[in-house]
């Protein structure tokens, strides 16, 4: 089972999951990297500020074997001995494990990037099974550290044996030789010995670091149902979506028959489109597109006109090209200024012969460029895509 389930985890994780993974507390940190680099921190801390400390241990060691008679003639004496020496020691350690400790968070920040939580604190007592915790051991994941661990304790093991050896006497001379010259000595080998195990440090650090983003990231891959869940967790279900456009065309659709009754013209064809012109002059560079639409939409167009006194003019090839390339609540393309500008003309023509200002001018005949006329060139414009425009 827990192979199929790996099997059908083929997808890589969403950035979703990656952040409620890191709010978990879920990080790929490489322990190596902060074991290479702190070893590296104490070895150079040591060579730039051996010396120094070398001069401060004596100086302790000096304090800390010198008695006379009036130390120990006073009662609080160890007390006051022991507080100095606390003190001195502090001056020494802490800058050491300071280092040390801002050495650790860089190489943890290196691995996994800044991370503030606090659920890994949680208890969780399931980590407290043998049983679950035997059960991971003998998992892929589990055995491939165990086995680099091994490795690294072998390899390590054996530098470290190494030194040891080709140093021992250098090591058992030391006692022969004065304080000063046995402190400097020491350090010395000890910054050498931690350079040669800092390289095979070195070597695992490299490989950990990206074997473990590539095990945090193929722990967290996807299947093709968490996927979908999660898809529709963040945007909603596909119903949902569905039942909010249908909303947001019926309302959109109210709001453009809501602006017939203020367009100056209505174009047909003669059943099938019909589209709403206005145009304000002064306030508009050229007539824009209130309304428009087919079927049984334009025939509910061609009533709300009728009902507002809008005039309906019978203006096929027009028609079909305003509602094919025109855009709702935009002006009209420029190819087709000319033809609207004759249709507009007659209307006002006619408003003013209809109110005696002057003779019933004769019925237009616009000039359409063929490639806008989609009985030339098929352009399908669907409802449902005008009233998104009108959204957008």
């Amino acid at each position: 089972m827990a192979e199929q389930d790996a099997q059908d985890r083929n997808l890589p994780a969403s950035a979703k999951k990656i952040k409620r993974s890191r709010a978990e507390g879920q990080l790929p940190r490489s322990r190596d990297l902060t074991h290479f680099v702190v070893l590296i921190t104490a070895g150079a801390m040591l060579a730039f500020g051996g010396g120094l400390v070398v001069d401060k241990l004596r100086h302790l060691l000096t304090a800390g074997l010198r008695f006379d008679a009036a130390t120990l003639g006073r009662s609080s004496g160890m007390v006051d001995r022991l507080s100095m020496l606390t003190w001195d020691s502090l001056t020494i350690m802490l800058p050491l494990c300071g280092g040390l400790a801002l050495a650790a968070i860089a190489a943890n920040l290196a691995s996994g990037g800044w991370n503030w939580t606090f659920k890994p604190l949680a208890p969780n007592f399931g980590h407290m099974n043998p049983i679950a915790g035997m059960g991971r051991l003998f998992t892929g994941a589990g055995l491939g550290q165990a086995l680099k661990a091994v490795a690294l304790a072998l390899v390590l093991g054996i530098t470290a044996a190494l030194v040891l050896k080709n140093h021992i006497a250098g090591y058992v001379g030391i006692m022969s030789v004065p304080l000063p010259s046995a402190l400097a000595y020491a350090g010395q080998q000890l910054i050498g010995g931690l350079a040669l195990v800092g390289l095979p440090l070195a070597v695992f650090a490299g490989i950990d670091l990206p074997l473990q983003r590539q095990i945090y990231l193929r722990r967290l891959r996807m299947t093709r149902e968490e996927a979908k869940q999660e898809m529709k967790d963040s945007e909603g279900s596909p119903e949902v979506r569905q039942r909010i456009r249908a909303k947001m065309r019926e309302m959109a659709k109210k709001r453009m028959l809501a602006a017939v009754p203020k367009a100056d013209l209505v174009v047909m064809n003669p059943t099938h489109y019909a589209v709403a012109l206005r145009y304000e002059e002064g306030k508009m560079t050229a007539p824009k597109v209130v309304a428009k639409g087919a079927d049984l939409l334009a025939l509910k167009i061609r009533d709300l006109a009728k009902e507002s006194k809008v005039p309906v003019l019978q203006q096929p090839a027009l028609a079909r090209a305003l509602y094919a390339h025109a855009r709702l609540d935009h002006e009209i393309p420029a190819a087709l200024f000319t033809a609207v500008a004759q249709v507009l003309a007659y209307v006002y023509q006619l408003k003013a012969a209809l109110a005696g200002r002057g003779r019933a001018p004769e019925a237009p005949n616009p000039h359409v460029p063929p490639e806008l006329d989609p009985h030339n060139q098929p352009t399908v414009v669907e409802d449902a895509d005008l009233f998104e425009e009108a959204e957008a």
